[in-house]
Parts: structure tokens; C-alpha cells; sequence
């Protein structure tokens, strides 16, 4: 499959469970560079961010009319869970939802900040996600997404680089690497 963007996996990703690759930003020098190259192309895309500052600006890269109710539950869960809602140990965040049209951004706005002329919705949203493998990798990912998991995860207290032995403990062949390239930043904590 095509994609406007080959190299995807340098950012935030994931497949939908209608596999729609949905991508965001790590940073927001990546945010801004990934939302410049899509506003370049002739496409529309839906895009989401939490309400409150700190999450990836998440596309949905596909055409408007095929995203489906479930896309953009997965994909809101997604984005508010790798947000900083997630590192400040919340239980909920608010998504907004607007179009790629809708966004702008001028020479004044610091770097990650876009403004907005239309939201088309918001919602709120659960963190929590699965460990499991999309494209035979390693990903953090809404429960609904994955055919199969892991393990469910939740914001926490405990550092992410402390709970690699228990992660690797029901996925013996992962990687402290492939494992914290996979986790949300802040403390994990592993629901039963």
C-alpha cells in the first residue's frame, strides 16, 4: 500500500483494526513538520490533539469519506494516550477532532502550535492500550486495533525503564529497546 508518507514509522503509528495507518508526531518539531509536508499534498485528512497542550498531532491517512466511527474512537484513545496526559498519570483526556483544512499556522506561533478555524467535534477518551505486534513490531496500541495482545497497559507509577524485566516477562522475545520504543512517556503500570 502507498502512503504519502514511506517513512512512517519515524513517527508515532499504528494500524486501525480497518487498517487505516494513522501517524503523530514524537515532538513538536515533528508535529509541525509532518502537518507542513500533509498541508502540501492535495489531500484532506482527519487529524486529532488532545485539548490541552502535549499530544501528537494524529492523521489518519486516508481519504475523509472511508474513516469509520471506529477509526476515530482507536485513533482518539491513541493520541490522548501517547499525550502528556499519560506522563501526568490521568485516567481521561479530551480529544478534539478537526480536518487538516481547518489547521493553519503563521510565523508566530512557536513550534507545535497550530491554530484551529473549525473543530468538528471532541471526545473523551480512556488512556489505556495493548502491547502488541503491527507489522511484526512492537507497538502500544487501542485494545480494539490489535487481533491479538500481550498485554494491557495503563498510566502508572512505576518508570518504564523498570517494568522491561515484568513486560518481558509475557513477551519473552522483546528487547528492552523495542519495548521502550513502544511505551508512552511516563510510568506504566500493567492492568490485570
Amino acid at each position: 500500500m502507498k502512503y504519502p508518507i514511506e517513512n512512517y514509522q519515524k513517527y508515532k503509528w499504528f494500524f486501525t483494526q480497518s487498517k487505516k495507518l494513522v501517524i503523530g508526531g514524537k515532538s513538536a518539531e515533528q508535529n509541525d513538520e509532518l502537518l507542513k509536508f500533509l498541508k502540501n499534498k492535495s489531500e484532506d485528512y482527519i487529524v486529532m490533539h488532545t485539548h490541552a497542550p502535549g499530544s501528537p498531532f494524529s492523521v489518519i491517512l486516508a481519504p475523509i469519506e472511508e474513516i469509520k466511527k471506529e477509526d476515530l474512537d482507536e485513533t482518539a484513545v491513541f493520541t490522548a494516550s501517547f499525550s502528556r496526559a499519560w506522563k501526568l498519570n490521568k485516567k481521561k483526556a479530551v480529544i478534539d477532532i478537526f480536518k487538516l483544512s481547518s489547521l493553519n499556522k503563521t510565523k508566530m506561533m512557536k513550534t507545535g502550535t497550530w491554530g484551529v478555524k473549525e473543530k468538528l467535534s471532541s471526545k473523551i477518551v480512556s488512556l489505556e492500550l495493548v502491547l502488541a505486534k503491527q507489522n511484526n513490531i512492537l507497538r502500544a496500541v487501542p485494545e480494539q486495533s490489535a487481533k491479538t495482545f500481550f498485554l494491557k497497559i495503563l498510566p502508572g507509577k512505576i518508570d518504564k525503564t523498570k517494568i522491561i524485566p515484568e513486560i518481558q516477562k509475557h513477551i519473552p522475545k522483546s528487547t528492552a529497546e523495542e519495548i521502550l520504543q513502544a511505551l508512552p512517556t511516563g510510568g506504566i503500570q500493567i492492568s490485570k
